[in-house]
């Protein structure tokens, strides 16, 4: 595969629809055999599990990476009511399952909103974040829970719509 028309080495950025499956290091990996460049960086790390917009940078472009890393960011998924699992997500088995009776779309929809705006937020066990270094998940894995400091974030909307009467898709 060549690029005849980018030059890596002084930098480019590029858009990877990541696939589910792929960690973002792998991709990184990937762009750098096939570029044939050693320095590639990207601007935050997708879970394994997870597909969407990876941006790689490239080069001296390396150095704008903070600039997308704080930009606004658009998620999709589902939200399954009534289960859960240690990582939150479908990495791990469900761990817990409740009834979902008498919880009502009005609920629903105010809970969704108590998200909107400024919120705290502690960062799950299965992330990426970093702790001293070194990534949440890989202690979540082995079985170690770390002490993790709240962050603030902003959640600008939250659109839903019920899904199969079982989960809300968002």
């Amino acid at each position: 595969m060549t690029f005849p028309n980018l030059i890596f080495k002084s930098g480019e950025v590029i858009l990877i629809d990541k696939p589910i499956g792929w960690s973002s290091f792998k991709v990184v990996y990937k762009i750098r055999q096939a570029a044939g460049v050693k320095k590639v960086g990207h601007a935050g790390t997708l879970d394994p599990l997870a597909s969407g917009l990876l941006i790689l940078c490239t080069g001296k472009k390396t150095k704008e990476i903070s600039k997308y890393q704080e930009s606004e960011k658009t998620y999709t998924g589902t939200i399954t009511l009534g289960k859960t699992s240690p990582s939150m997500d479908l990495e791990t088995e469900i761990a817990v399952t409740g009834s979902t009776e008498g919880i009502s779309d009005e609920q629903i929809l105010n809970t969704r909103d108590s998200f909107i705006g400024k919120i705290t937020q502690i960062p799950p066990m299965y992330s990426a974040v970093k702790v001293n270094g070194k990534s949440l998940y890989k202690s979540a894995r082995k079985g170690k829970t770390v002490e993790r400091i709240p962050r603030e974030i902003t959640v600008s909307s939250f659109f839903n719509y019920k899904h199969f009467f079982t989960g809300y898709r968002f």
